[in-house]
């Protein structure tokens, strides 16, 4: 118990020691020993470093979960070692919720089969959003936070110790300093009595003259700094090493961010991809809900009940867009009944024609279709017994099938 004691008097009178050489050396009191311009160099790159990757890491994890009460959730199961556990995602719930609506209000019904629809769609949204929060947690975020739990630590540890190092090397510089100065006033003034005070206690025969007690003084004061200067030269080398090491570290978190980039493209990519194959499945349905959007022409059932009078009919029934049908092709029958289209073969109809203005870009996928690009204008008609989800587009000598969900008729 005596030795902890005197142990922890020690280690507070350095403490206080070092704090009060620290303060002087603000203060411009005392002298402070710099290091290289290289070395300063690495340290400022390793601050740099440290603080870009923590404000890279939290504004990462408000991307993947932007729910502060669960970003709190997973942290505290990550620091008590324990498995998250599984989250549903917010495109998953919307999809159950719309499921569950859609057999409320009748699956038969339109607006059920849109909801059992758009809901599907959105659970497939939600899975490819768990699967890329996955695959960036392990590939961007699990390094990075090794790196500030890890070998910044490390780097922080040793240069706290380097910190310590250097504050006794100018201490000792200091005595050694103070010892040279005293020895050289007894010389001049003759013999003198050792002022104890300034330098550390020693056991002096009293007997010997001062000069060459100062002389004693000196000798030891110049020998602890030596072993001081050895100590902190070694420091210095071991954060040295640790502080280049970082340029490792930005080849690894570079590694790092193009898979975070890829699992990221992947993942719009199959949003993107979801979201086209559901709006051609409500291609029909879009164009009957939107205006100016053009669906195309419907064969109906039934026929529909004549109003009483073509004032009435003028007045009550919407202005919807139409257009042409082109009459049956002489000498081509069943074509376009059949599926089977041949651009070559068909010829537009001699008038009432319509312009329309493509909404999104359309890849074709055989030599019977049309490519189109956004925002271009391009000609439009349809033919008898075709399907109502596809139009023959005419853009210069080009010619094809093209969606109607991609098209806006204009007036």
């Amino acid at each position: 118990m005596e030795f902890n004691v005197k142990k922890l008097a020690s280690d507070a009178g350095v403490f206080f020691s070092r704090a009060m050489q620290f303060t002087e050396e603000k203060l411009g009191q005392a002298e402070k020993t710099e290091l290289d311009a290289h070395f300063e160099n690495l340290l400022a790159r390793a601050d740099c470093t440290k603080n870009w990757t923590e404000k890279i890491l939290r504004q990462t994890e408000v991307l993947l979960q932007p729910n502060p009460s669960a970003r709190v959730e997973e942290f505290l199961y990550e620091k008590l070692d324990r498995k998250v556990p599984s989250r549903v995602t917010n495109g998953e719930l919307l999809a159950q919720y719309m499921t569950e609506a859609a057999n409320d209000f009748g699956p038969g019904t339109p607006y059920g089969k849109t909801l059992i629809k758009v809901g599907e769609t959105q659970r497939r949204l939600g899975a490819a959003e768990r699967e890329f929060i996955h695959s960036a947690s392990i590939n961007f975020l699990t390094p990075l936070r090794n790196f500030l739990e890890g070998d910044w630590r490390t780097i922080s540890k040793e240069r706290r110790i380097l910190q310590n190092r250097r504050l006794d090397l100018d201490a000792c510089k200091a005595r050694l300093k103070k010892a040279k100065a005293a020895e050289a006033k007894a010389a001049c003034e003759g013999d003198a009595v050792p002022d104890f005070q300034e330098t550390r206690p020693r056991n002096y025969v009293l007997s010997a003259s001062a000069s060459a007690l100062w002389s004693d003084e000196v000798e030891k004061a110049e020998h602890e700094l030596r072993l001081t200067q050895t100590e902190f030269d070694r420091q210095a080398e071991v954060t040295r090493l640790l502080l280049e090491g970082i340029s490792s570290t930005h080849v690894n978190h570079l590694r790092c961010l193009h898979e975070f980039v890829e699992s990221q493209t992947n993942y719009y990519a199959q949003c993107y991809q979801f979201m086209l194959d559901l709006q051609k499945q409500l291609g029909s349905s879009k164009g009957e809900i939107f205006s100016g959007t053009f669906v195309g022409n419907a064969d109906s059932t039934s026929p529909a009940a004549a109003p009483s009078s073509p004032a009435v009919a003028a007045a009550t029934l919407p202005a919807v867009p139409t257009i042409p049908v082109v009459p049956t092709i002489v000498g081509v029958p069943n074509t376009v009944a059949e599926g089977v289209l041949n651009p070559n073969e068909v010829k537009p109809p001699a008038s009432g024609t319509r312009k329309a203005r493509v909404l999104y870009d359309y890849e074709a996928a055989d030599s019977t279709e049309l490519a189109l690009l956004a925002d271009e204008m391009i000609t439009v008609y349809s033919l008898p017994g075709m399907d109502p989800d596809w139009l023959i587009g005419e853009r210069g000598n080009q010619k094809g099938k093209v969606p109607v969900t991609y098209l806006e008729l204009l007036s």
